[in-house]
């Protein structure tokens, strides 16, 4: 399948892996690429010299595109983007900030930059920004989430009819049927996280993939409002997350109640209790843990069957 997606980012299928903090390590996104996706780096949890042996080991185990994604609000910027420029990665996703702070910058360079956003607004301003590509990223997703609480059904075609920009669709996307129908409604590709955080490559601890695999519908929920939403799983941090929303707490007591290293605890550390625990609606859908070259075949499998069989169906 070639279009707008796959000849930016020269990859065999219009899949990205989601750069998710703590399970989107060199394993992850080199299996991603080596499978035909374009596999992310996640930075939000790494060290600047984390980040640099994380690239390296990357580039060692591909030869295929791969990237870095990079969240704009994170305290060591600065020393991310020189790591990323030096090592010559050949793409970036960034998200959380302004598009305009680094997209030119990075541009220069020979980098291909796509930012993640949640509402048409911010889609707009990354194409004033001059992206190559953008992400949307609907309410269904896991971790951080737009305020607005649009879901990718309604989202995608709004930002289709807003921009000319190559278009990703993200959130709730786990299964070649919905990858169809994110294409249907406007996306030029596709933007998977949950699924790929509970495969064999995911660096997030083996206690979390499986807890991925037991969720239920209703099992994640929208919190932490006040902060920054974010999509996590019921758990007994989660229920104190509820209480002291129920009791109207400020920014301030959340930021105590968060502390530090609260995502690193229950995603990597395997604390299924007290660790902040974040993944999207589709792990309702996810049963297995699996290799990633399983799963992206069967993506592309399952997308083929939807699409032939859509041909055959007229009103």
């Amino acid at each position: 399948m070639q279009n707008k997606i796959t000849e930016l980012f020269n990859i065999k299928y219009p899949i990205i892996q989601g750069g998710m903090v703590w399970c989107s390590g060199w394993e992850l996104a080199s299996a991603v690429s080596n499978a035909g996706g374009l596999g992310l780096i996640g930075s939000g949890s790494m060290h600047p010299e984390t980040l640099k042996d994380h690239i390296q080991k990357t580039k060692k185990a591909t030869d295929k595109p791969f990237g870095v994604n990079v969240p704009l609000l994170y305290s060591e910027i600065d020393s991310i983007m020189e790591i990323i420029m030096e090592e010559k990665v050949p793409i970036v996703f960034t998200s959380a900030g302004n598009p305009k702070t680094w997209t030119k910058t990075l541009q220069s360079k020979g980098i291909i930059v796509a930012h993640v956003i949640s509402n048409t607004k911010f889609a707009l301003r990354c194409e004033e920004a001059g992206v190559n590509a953008i992400v949307a990223e609907g309410f269904e997703a896991g971790g951080h989430n737009g305020r607005e609480e649009t879901t990718t059904m309604c989202l995608i075609p709004q930002i289709r009819a807003a921009i000319s920009t190559p278009l990703i669709a993200a959130g709730g996307i786990g299964s070649g049927q919905a990858m169809a129908a994110a294409i249907a409604l406007g996306a030029d590709g596709v933007q998977i996280g949950s699924l790929f955080a509970a495969s064999q490559e995911s660096s997030c601890h083996d206690s979390f993939k499986q807890l991925i695999t037991e969720a239920k519908e209703g099992d994640t929920k929208l919190s932490l409002k006040k902060l920054a939403p974010t999509r996590l799983l019921n758990n007994e941090f989660y229920q104190k997350v509820l209480h002291y929303e129920i009791q109207g707490a400020s920014p301030e007591e959340f930021k105590e109640l968060l502390g530090t290293g609260r995502a690193k605890k229950g995603m990597f550390e395997g604390d299924l209790e007290q660790g902040e625990l974040e993944i999207g609606q589709v792990s309702a859908l996810i049963d297995t843990i699996k290799p990633i070259s399983e799963i992206i075949n069967k993506l592309v499998d399952d997308f083929n069957k939807t699409i032939s069989n859509l041909n055959s169906f007229q009103l």
